[in-house]
Order: structure tokens, then C-alpha cells, then sequence
């Protein structure tokens, strides 16, 4: 086998020179390395597709930098705040409103909110607000501010002291029950220009 090669060698070394030899080899090494890369591209579209070997080279896989995207912060609202519907008014007994006795009996945040409500109820009867179940604080404030402009400090105030009592369940005391008391009195004088009995 060895002696096989030696004479071939030999033989073609006599024909064509050895280095050209090398350097044929070498450009159809190259051909045939280039046209294995872009195979199919240079074959004839003519051809029919399933004529085609179907073999691709392989991808390499892509060096991506990672992308830091900047987080979106959610908006977080907080749950609206919800007034108690309005009642009707109550008898007072013995000269004493349901707020008062709720006072007088050291029921802090329910005289709060019986206050709320006789405000509500006031705001009604004087038409500066339409009755709606289920109207929030601010709500309430907005909606009085828009036909009453002088109440919305006393409203804000109000609602404000009601949604520490009930919603931040801060513990109530008869500082709170004089307060509202006091910004119940200033809308009625703000709607009536008269103080409350």
C-alpha cells in the first residue's frame, strides 16, 4: 500500500509540479467549503424543491446581553371610603340627638358617625347633594364642593375624622365627638347661616 503511494506521488510529481498540486487541492478544498456554507443558495430555483438534499448547517447560537427592563410600579388605590347610607331622622329622647346619646354614653365612633350622617342628612334636605346609597367621603366632599364651595374644608375635615375612626381603626374619644360636633355646627351655619338646636 505504502509503495502504491510512493509511485502515484512520484508519478504526478513528474507530470505537475508537487506545490501546484498542494494549491489545487487547497482552492477545491475551499469550493467545496464555501459551497457547503451557503448551500442551497447557489443551486437554480428551478429545481424542484424535493430534488434538494435537506440538510442545513448548523446555527450557532447568538450572544444576546441581557436587557434589564425597568419594572412598572402598579398603582396601588387605596379602597374607597364608604359612608353609611342616610337615615331617616329619629325622634330625639328626652331632648338628646342619636349622636349625643351615642356621646353621652362613651360611644365615640358611633356619635362620629351618627354626626357624619345628620350632615349627609342636612346637605339632603338643603339640596346641595343628590341621596346616594354608597357615596364616599370624597365623593360626598366633591360633590357638595361643586355647589358649595365654602363647605369643602369643613367636609374634608369631617370625613377625614370619620375615616381615622372607622377605616384606620384609630380608638375614638370625646376629642373627636367635640371636633365633629364643632364642623357639624359650621356647615349648618354655612347652609342656614342659623346654629343647630
Amino acid at each position: 500500500m505504502s509503495r502504491w503511494w510512493t509511485e502515484t506521488v512520484a508519478a504526478l510529481g513528474d507530470v505537475v509540479p508537487l506545490p501546484l498540486v498542494a494549491l489545487i487541492l487547497l482552492a477545491v478544498a475551499l469550493l467545496a467549503a464555501l459551497g457547503w456554507y451557503f448551500f442551497p443558495a447557489w443551486v437554480p430555483r428551478r429545481l424542484p424543491r424535493f430534488s434538494l438534499p435537506r440538510w442545513r448547517r448548523p446555527r450557532l447560537p447568538r450572544f444576546r446581553l441581557p436587557r434589564f427592563r425597568r419594572r412598572s410600579r402598579k398603582r396601588i388605590d387605596p379602597p374607597p371610603v364608604r359612608l353609611p347610607a342616610p337615615r331617616l331622622p329619629e325622634p330625639a329622647a328626652a331632648g338628646l340627638g342619636p349622636a349625643d346619646r351615642l356621646a353621652a354614653e362613651g360611644r365615640y365612633a358611633e356619635a362620629v358617625r351618627e354626626r357624619l350622617r345628620e350632615m349627609v342628612r342636612l346637605l339632603v334636605v338643603r339640596q346641595v347633594v343628590e341621596p346616594r346609597p354608597g357615596l364616599t367621603v370624597v365623593e360626598l366632599t366633591e360633590a357638595a364642593a361643586r355647589n358649595r364651595p365654602q363647605v369643602r374644608p369643613t367636609l374634608h375635615a369631617a370625613g377625614a375624622i370619620f375615616s381615622d375612626l372607622w377605616y384606620a381603626q384609630r380608638p375614638a374619644t370625646a376629642a373627636h365627638d367635640r371636633r365633629m360636633r364643632e364642623l357639624a355646627t359650621d356647615l349648618s351655619r354655612e347652609l342656614t347661616g342659623e346654629e343647630p338646636r
